[in-house]
Protein backbone atom coordinates (compact mmCIF):
# COMPACT_ATOMS: atom_id res chain seq x y z
CA UNK A 1 0.00 0.00 0.00
CA UNK A 2 1.48 3.30 -1.03
CA UNK A 3 2.09 6.21 1.59
CA UNK A 4 -0.20 8.65 1.61
CA UNK A 5 0.35 12.09 0.41
CA UNK A 6 -0.95 15.78 1.17
CA UNK A 7 -0.20 19.10 0.37
CA UNK A 8 0.43 22.58 2.01
CA UNK A 9 0.22 25.77 0.68
CA UNK A 10 1.76 28.85 2.05
CA UNK A 11 0.16 31.94 0.28
CA UNK A 12 2.99 34.42 1.18
CA UNK A 13 2.85 38.96 0.08
CA UNK A 14 6.60 37.90 -1.81
CA UNK A 15 5.66 34.14 -3.02
CA UNK A 16 3.41 30.99 -2.88
CA UNK A 17 4.83 27.67 -1.98
CA UNK A 18 3.47 24.15 -2.66
CA UNK A 19 4.88 21.13 -1.21
CA UNK A 20 3.74 17.92 -1.64
CA UNK A 21 4.94 14.76 1.19
CA UNK A 22 4.59 11.38 2.20
CA UNK A 23 4.66 9.67 5.64
CA UNK A 24 7.09 7.17 5.48
CA UNK A 25 7.03 4.43 7.30
CA UNK A 26 9.14 5.64 10.30
CA UNK A 27 6.78 8.63 10.38
CA UNK A 28 9.14 11.39 8.76
CA UNK A 29 8.09 13.14 5.35
CA UNK A 30 9.66 12.11 2.24
CA UNK A 31 9.47 15.48 0.00
CA UNK A 32 8.09 14.85 -3.57
CA UNK A 33 7.65 18.51 -4.99
CA UNK A 34 8.06 21.42 -4.44
CA UNK A 35 6.33 24.77 -6.48
CA UNK A 36 7.61 28.05 -5.76
CA UNK A 37 6.27 30.65 -7.78
CA UNK A 38 5.85 34.92 -6.82
CA UNK A 39 3.06 36.19 -4.95
CA UNK A 40 0.29 38.35 -6.21
CA UNK A 41 -2.77 40.24 -5.36
CA UNK A 42 -1.45 39.87 -1.54
CA UNK A 43 -0.68 42.94 0.98
CA UNK A 44 0.38 42.29 4.32
CA UNK A 45 -0.43 38.54 4.37
CA UNK A 46 -4.02 40.05 2.99
CA UNK A 47 -6.31 39.37 0.03
CA UNK A 48 -6.79 42.69 -2.73
CA UNK A 49 -7.18 41.04 -5.43
CA UNK A 50 -8.50 37.74 -6.20
CA UNK A 51 -8.24 37.15 -9.67
CA UNK A 52 -4.35 37.73 -9.65
CA UNK A 53 -4.22 35.62 -5.92
CA UNK A 54 -5.98 32.45 -7.94
CA UNK A 55 -3.27 32.79 -10.54
CA UNK A 56 -0.01 32.77 -8.58
CA UNK A 57 -1.70 30.28 -6.52
CA UNK A 58 -2.41 28.08 -9.51
CA UNK A 59 0.93 28.24 -10.90
CA UNK A 60 2.62 27.56 -7.61
CA UNK A 61 0.33 24.57 -7.67
CA UNK A 62 0.50 23.77 -11.35
CA UNK A 63 4.93 23.48 -10.44
CA UNK A 64 4.35 21.47 -7.44
CA UNK A 65 2.42 18.97 -9.41
CA UNK A 66 4.66 18.32 -12.37
CA UNK A 67 7.69 18.01 -9.75
CA UNK A 68 5.86 15.05 -7.72
CA UNK A 69 3.83 13.81 -10.91
CA UNK A 70 0.81 13.93 -8.55
CA UNK A 71 -2.64 15.63 -8.70
CA UNK A 72 -2.98 18.12 -5.54
CA UNK A 73 -6.72 17.97 -4.92
CA UNK A 74 -6.75 19.21 -1.06
CA UNK A 75 -4.08 21.13 0.88
CA UNK A 76 -3.36 22.67 4.01
CA UNK A 77 -3.20 26.09 4.30
CA UNK A 78 -1.57 28.83 5.91
CA UNK A 79 -2.95 32.13 7.57
CA UNK A 80 -1.49 35.23 8.48
CA UNK A 81 -2.42 39.21 8.79
CA UNK A 82 -3.39 41.95 11.00
CA UNK A 83 -6.32 40.67 10.95
CA UNK A 84 -5.28 37.50 13.31
CA UNK A 85 -5.63 38.14 16.71
CA UNK A 86 -5.29 36.33 19.86
CA UNK A 87 -6.46 35.25 23.51
CA UNK A 88 -6.06 32.27 26.37
CA UNK A 89 -9.53 30.65 27.81
CA UNK A 90 -9.98 28.10 30.14
CA UNK A 91 -13.14 25.19 30.09
CA UNK A 92 -14.57 23.90 32.44
CA UNK A 93 -16.53 20.46 33.01
CA UNK A 94 -18.03 17.69 34.86
CA UNK A 95 -16.98 14.03 34.60
CA UNK A 96 -20.28 12.18 35.02
CA UNK A 97 -18.87 9.34 36.76
CA UNK A 98 -15.76 9.88 38.71
CA UNK A 99 -15.66 6.41 38.94
CA UNK A 100 -14.77 5.78 35.33
CA UNK A 101 -11.65 7.45 33.76
CA UNK A 102 -11.59 10.39 31.67
CA UNK A 103 -12.45 9.74 28.10
CA UNK A 104 -11.49 11.16 25.10
CA UNK A 105 -15.18 12.88 24.58
CA UNK A 106 -15.19 14.53 28.24
CA UNK A 107 -11.83 15.88 26.81
CA UNK A 108 -13.85 17.23 23.38
CA UNK A 109 -16.12 19.08 26.08
CA UNK A 110 -13.76 20.47 27.91
CA UNK A 111 -12.16 22.10 24.51
CA UNK A 112 -15.79 22.91 23.56
CA UNK A 113 -16.53 24.84 26.84
CA UNK A 114 -13.39 26.91 26.27
CA UNK A 115 -14.28 27.75 23.06
CA UNK A 116 -17.02 29.78 23.71
CA UNK A 117 -15.81 33.24 23.78
CA UNK A 118 -16.78 36.49 23.22
CA UNK A 119 -16.00 36.57 19.28
CA UNK A 120 -17.37 39.36 17.80
CA UNK A 121 -19.61 38.43 14.30
CA UNK A 122 -17.16 39.80 12.11
CA UNK A 123 -14.38 37.21 13.46
CA UNK A 124 -13.92 32.72 13.17
CA UNK A 125 -12.16 31.02 15.61
CA UNK A 126 -9.48 29.07 13.93
CA UNK A 127 -7.70 27.09 16.73
CA UNK A 128 -8.21 26.39 20.45
CA UNK A 129 -4.97 25.05 21.34
CA UNK A 130 -4.60 23.52 24.47
CA UNK A 131 -1.57 24.66 27.28
CA UNK A 132 -2.88 22.03 30.09
CA UNK A 133 -5.33 20.53 31.83
CA UNK A 134 -6.33 20.25 35.41
CA UNK A 135 -7.70 17.81 36.84
CA UNK A 136 -9.45 17.89 40.23
CA UNK A 137 -7.02 20.85 41.24
CA UNK A 138 -3.66 19.10 39.47
CA UNK A 139 -1.95 21.31 37.39
CA UNK A 140 0.18 21.13 34.35
CA UNK A 141 -1.65 18.07 33.27
CA UNK A 142 -0.11 16.94 29.46
CA UNK A 143 -2.91 14.70 28.61
CA UNK A 144 -5.76 13.31 30.64
CA UNK A 145 -7.58 10.46 29.27
CA UNK A 146 -7.30 7.68 31.56
CA UNK A 147 -6.51 9.49 34.71
CA UNK A 148 -10.07 9.55 37.38
CA UNK A 149 -11.20 12.64 38.71
CA UNK A 150 -14.55 14.60 38.78
CA UNK A 151 -13.54 17.76 37.43
CA UNK A 152 -11.56 18.39 34.30
CA UNK A 153 -10.22 21.86 33.06
CA UNK A 154 -8.39 22.87 30.04
CA UNK A 155 -6.17 26.24 29.65
CA UNK A 156 -6.22 26.95 25.96
CA UNK A 157 -5.00 29.05 23.35
CA UNK A 158 -7.28 30.52 21.15
CA UNK A 159 -6.65 32.20 17.82
CA UNK A 160 -9.18 33.98 15.84
CA UNK A 161 -9.45 35.79 12.14
CA UNK A 162 -11.78 38.01 10.32
CA UNK A 163 -14.08 36.05 8.44
CA UNK A 164 -14.16 38.35 5.21
CA UNK A 165 -10.14 37.62 5.08
CA UNK A 166 -10.11 33.99 5.57
CA UNK A 167 -13.05 33.41 3.19
CA UNK A 168 -10.91 35.30 0.77
CA UNK A 169 -8.34 33.42 0.86
CA UNK A 170 -10.60 30.34 0.67
CA UNK A 171 -11.67 31.27 -2.08
CA UNK A 172 -8.66 32.02 -3.92
CA UNK A 173 -7.70 28.50 -3.40
CA UNK A 174 -10.68 26.57 -4.49
CA UNK A 175 -10.36 29.03 -7.23
CA UNK A 176 -7.16 27.51 -8.06
CA UNK A 177 -8.77 23.93 -8.18
CA UNK A 178 -7.82 22.70 -4.36
CA UNK A 179 -9.94 22.11 -1.70
CA UNK A 180 -8.85 23.47 1.60
CA UNK A 181 -8.34 20.35 4.34
CA UNK A 182 -7.46 23.24 7.18
CA UNK A 183 -6.68 26.67 7.92
CA UNK A 184 -3.35 26.53 9.83
CA UNK A 185 -2.20 29.41 12.05
CA UNK A 186 1.56 30.66 10.37
CA UNK A 187 3.79 30.62 13.72
CA UNK A 188 2.53 27.73 15.19
CA UNK A 189 3.19 26.02 11.55
CA UNK A 190 6.91 27.27 11.54
CA UNK A 191 7.44 26.52 15.09
CA UNK A 192 6.40 22.85 13.94
CA UNK A 193 9.72 23.20 11.35
CA UNK A 194 12.37 24.99 13.52
CA UNK A 195 12.24 24.59 16.89
CA UNK A 196 13.05 21.46 18.81
CA UNK A 197 11.02 20.61 22.01
CA UNK A 198 13.95 20.88 24.97
CA UNK A 199 13.72 25.11 23.43
CA UNK A 200 9.90 24.66 23.60
CA UNK A 201 10.40 23.81 27.46
CA UNK A 202 12.49 26.17 28.51
CA UNK A 203 10.63 29.00 26.97
CA UNK A 204 11.39 29.83 23.14
CA UNK A 205 9.99 32.90 20.84
CA UNK A 206 9.33 31.88 17.08
CA UNK A 207 9.88 35.11 14.45
CA UNK A 208 8.77 34.22 11.48
CA UNK A 209 10.25 37.86 9.20
CA UNK A 210 8.10 37.07 5.95
CA UNK A 211 7.72 39.87 3.18
CA UNK A 212 4.52 41.90 4.43
CA UNK A 213 4.18 40.33 8.04
CA UNK A 214 6.47 39.24 10.73
CA UNK A 215 4.65 36.30 12.54
CA UNK A 216 5.17 35.51 16.73
CA UNK A 217 4.56 32.98 18.82
CA UNK A 218 5.82 32.26 22.28
CA UNK A 219 6.06 29.08 23.65
CA UNK A 220 6.05 28.77 27.24
CA UNK A 221 6.62 25.05 28.69
CA UNK A 222 6.24 23.50 26.34
CA UNK A 223 2.82 25.03 24.97
CA UNK A 224 1.49 28.34 23.65
CA UNK A 225 0.97 31.24 25.58
CA UNK A 226 0.80 34.03 22.91
CA UNK A 227 0.88 34.86 19.26
CA UNK A 228 0.66 37.99 17.03
CA UNK A 229 0.95 38.78 13.44
CA UNK A 230 3.19 42.50 12.79
CA UNK A 231 2.16 44.00 9.47
CA UNK A 232 6.02 45.00 9.05
CA UNK A 233 8.36 42.43 7.15
CA UNK A 234 10.94 41.98 4.54
CA UNK A 235 9.05 44.07 2.42
CA UNK A 236 9.78 47.39 4.13
CA UNK A 237 13.43 46.71 4.42
CA UNK A 238 13.56 46.70 0.78
CA UNK A 239 11.33 50.15 0.37
CA UNK A 240 13.85 51.62 2.49
CA UNK A 241 16.62 51.23 0.50
CA UNK A 242 14.26 52.29 -2.50
CA UNK A 243 14.16 55.62 -0.94
CA UNK A 244 17.74 55.97 1.05
CA UNK A 245 19.30 55.04 -2.26
CA UNK A 246 17.12 56.22 -5.12
CA UNK A 247 16.84 52.98 -7.20
CA UNK A 248 14.05 51.06 -8.57
CA UNK A 249 12.46 47.91 -6.27
CA UNK A 250 14.56 45.00 -8.12
CA UNK A 251 17.60 46.30 -7.54
CA UNK A 252 16.91 47.57 -3.91
CA UNK A 253 15.54 43.93 -3.64
CA UNK A 254 19.15 42.56 -5.26
CA UNK A 255 21.12 44.48 -2.92
CA UNK A 256 19.29 43.58 -0.02
CA UNK A 257 20.41 40.51 -0.58
CA UNK A 258 23.45 40.30 -2.29
CA UNK A 259 25.20 42.99 -0.40
CA UNK A 260 23.59 43.36 2.81
CA UNK A 261 24.21 42.94 6.04
CA UNK A 262 22.30 43.87 9.76
CA UNK A 263 25.51 44.99 11.36
CA UNK A 264 27.13 48.08 9.55
CA UNK A 265 30.48 47.96 11.83
CA UNK A 266 31.22 44.70 10.27
CA UNK A 267 30.94 46.15 6.52
CA UNK A 268 34.05 47.64 5.23
CA UNK A 269 33.61 51.32 5.09
CA UNK A 270 35.06 52.08 1.79
CA UNK A 271 33.55 49.14 0.22
CA UNK A 272 31.39 50.39 -3.12
CA UNK A 273 28.91 48.38 -5.23
CA UNK A 274 27.06 48.71 -8.14
CA UNK A 275 23.09 48.77 -8.50
CA UNK A 276 20.81 49.83 -11.40
CA UNK A 277 19.33 53.17 -10.58
CA UNK A 278 16.75 56.07 -11.90
CA UNK A 279 18.08 58.95 -13.93
CA UNK A 280 19.91 59.02 -16.97
CA UNK A 281 22.69 56.83 -16.21
CA UNK A 282 20.81 53.87 -15.43
CA UNK A 283 23.48 52.69 -12.73
CA UNK A 284 25.20 54.45 -9.69
CA UNK A 285 27.52 53.07 -6.89
CA UNK A 286 26.52 53.12 -3.56
CA UNK A 287 28.22 52.38 -0.11
CA UNK A 288 27.63 48.96 0.85
CA UNK A 289 27.89 50.59 4.86
CA UNK A 290 25.09 53.03 3.91
CA UNK A 291 22.94 49.72 2.85
CA UNK A 292 23.78 47.72 5.97
CA UNK A 293 23.45 51.03 8.07
CA UNK A 294 19.45 51.24 6.47
CA UNK A 295 18.80 47.74 7.04
CA UNK A 296 19.84 47.96 10.74
CA UNK A 297 17.50 50.63 10.91
CA UNK A 298 14.48 48.74 9.81
CA UNK A 299 15.77 45.69 11.83
CA UNK A 300 16.06 47.55 15.12
CA UNK A 301 12.71 48.77 14.71
CA UNK A 302 11.43 45.37 13.85
CA UNK A 303 12.76 43.74 17.33
CA UNK A 304 11.83 46.80 19.09
CA UNK A 305 8.31 45.61 18.15
CA UNK A 306 8.44 41.91 18.34
CA UNK A 307 9.59 42.61 21.70
CA UNK A 308 6.78 44.57 22.77
CA UNK A 309 4.47 41.63 21.75
CA UNK A 310 6.37 39.36 23.61
CA UNK A 311 6.36 41.42 26.77
CA UNK A 312 2.40 41.51 26.22
CA UNK A 313 2.23 37.79 26.62
CA UNK A 314 5.20 36.32 29.07
CA UNK A 315 8.15 37.65 31.05
CA UNK A 316 11.13 37.57 29.11
CA UNK A 317 12.86 35.92 31.87
CA UNK A 318 11.23 32.93 31.37
CA UNK A 319 12.30 32.06 27.80
CA UNK A 320 15.77 30.47 28.57
CA UNK A 321 16.19 29.54 24.33
CA UNK A 322 15.60 32.85 23.16
CA UNK A 323 13.94 33.54 20.10
CA UNK A 324 14.28 31.31 17.06
CA UNK A 325 14.38 33.55 13.19
CA UNK A 326 12.53 32.42 10.21
CA UNK A 327 11.66 33.35 7.32
CA UNK A 328 13.14 34.86 4.30
CA UNK A 329 14.34 38.03 5.73
CA UNK A 330 16.13 36.01 8.43
CA UNK A 331 19.04 34.82 6.29
CA UNK A 332 19.79 38.83 6.16
CA UNK A 333 23.57 37.97 7.45
CA UNK A 334 24.30 39.85 11.33
CA UNK A 335 20.40 39.79 11.81
CA UNK A 336 20.66 37.21 14.69
CA UNK A 337 23.36 38.87 16.27
CA UNK A 338 20.93 42.23 16.14
CA UNK A 339 18.02 40.23 17.51
CA UNK A 340 20.31 39.08 20.59
CA UNK A 341 21.46 42.86 21.31
CA UNK A 342 17.81 44.14 21.08
CA UNK A 343 16.11 41.56 22.87
CA UNK A 344 18.84 40.04 25.06
CA UNK A 345 18.05 37.10 24.74
CA UNK A 346 20.14 33.92 22.91
CA UNK A 347 19.12 34.21 19.53
CA UNK A 348 19.51 31.58 16.44
CA UNK A 349 18.54 31.38 12.39
CA UNK A 350 16.01 28.47 12.16
CA UNK A 351 16.40 25.86 8.96
CA UNK A 352 13.22 23.34 8.52
CA UNK A 353 14.83 19.89 9.09
CA UNK A 354 14.63 15.81 9.57
CA UNK A 355 13.44 16.03 6.36
CA UNK A 356 13.66 13.35 2.96
CA UNK A 357 13.21 13.47 -0.88
CA UNK A 358 14.03 16.69 -2.08
CA UNK A 359 14.78 18.55 1.58
CA UNK A 360 17.47 20.40 -0.55
CA UNK A 361 14.84 22.94 -2.09
CA UNK A 362 13.56 23.60 1.42
CA UNK A 363 16.99 23.91 3.48
CA UNK A 364 15.99 27.90 4.34
CA UNK A 365 14.57 29.76 6.36
CA UNK A 366 11.71 30.94 3.83
CA UNK A 367 10.33 27.72 3.65
CA UNK A 368 9.96 27.30 7.03
CA UNK A 369 5.95 27.65 7.42
CA UNK A 370 5.33 25.67 4.05
CA UNK A 371 7.14 22.55 6.01
CA UNK A 372 5.69 23.79 9.12
CA UNK A 373 2.01 23.26 7.47
CA UNK A 374 2.62 19.66 6.64
CA UNK A 375 4.18 18.70 10.20
CA UNK A 376 1.07 20.10 12.23
CA UNK A 377 -1.16 18.51 9.77
CA UNK A 378 0.19 15.43 10.21
CA UNK A 379 0.30 15.81 14.12
CA UNK A 380 -3.39 16.38 13.32
CA UNK A 381 -3.86 13.35 11.51
CA UNK A 382 -2.23 11.21 14.20
CA UNK A 383 -4.77 12.88 16.80
CA UNK A 384 -7.96 11.82 14.08
CA UNK A 385 -6.49 8.22 14.17
CA UNK A 386 -6.26 7.77 17.94
CA UNK A 387 -10.18 9.56 18.40
CA UNK A 388 -12.37 6.65 18.96
CA UNK A 389 -14.82 5.84 16.50
CA UNK A 390 -17.97 8.11 17.65
CA UNK A 391 -16.00 11.19 17.17
CA UNK A 392 -16.10 12.15 13.15
CA UNK A 393 -12.90 12.63 11.62
CA UNK A 394 -14.20 14.83 8.98
CA UNK A 395 -17.17 16.51 8.08
CA UNK A 396 -17.74 17.25 4.30
CA UNK A 397 -21.08 18.67 4.87
CA UNK A 398 -19.43 22.29 4.82
CA UNK A 399 -16.13 23.84 4.30
CA UNK A 400 -16.15 25.80 7.68
CA UNK A 401 -17.19 23.11 9.61
CA UNK A 402 -14.58 20.80 8.36
CA UNK A 403 -12.00 23.05 9.27
CA UNK A 404 -13.38 23.43 12.69
CA UNK A 405 -13.55 20.25 13.74
CA UNK A 406 -10.67 19.63 12.61
CA UNK A 407 -8.62 22.53 14.59
CA UNK A 408 -10.58 21.75 17.79
CA UNK A 409 -8.43 18.60 19.03
CA UNK A 410 -5.00 19.49 18.33
CA UNK A 411 -2.99 18.20 21.38
CA UNK A 412 0.38 19.95 22.93
CA UNK A 413 3.51 18.16 22.10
Amino acid sequence: MANPTFAAIDVGTTKVCTVVAEVTSAGDLRILGVGVGPSAGLTKGMVDNIHAAIEAIASSVERAERASGTRILSAHVGIAGPHVSSMNSRGIVAIADPRHPITESDVHRALESARIVNVPNNREVIHVVPRYYVVDGQDHVVDPMGMFGSRLDVETHVVTAGSSAMHNLMQCVEGAGVRVDSIILEPLASAEAVVDEEELNQGAVICDIGGGTTDIAVFVQGAVVHTAVLPVGGAHMTRDLVVALRVPQPAAELAKRRYGHAIPSLVDEDEEVEVDAFGSEGRKSVSRRLIAEVLQARTEELFEMVQAEIRRGVDQDVLSAGIVLTGGAASLPGIEMLAEDVLGLPARVGRPRHLQGLSDLLNDPAYATSVGLLRWSLKEREIMLRSSPGVPTASFGGLLRKVANLMRVVLPQ
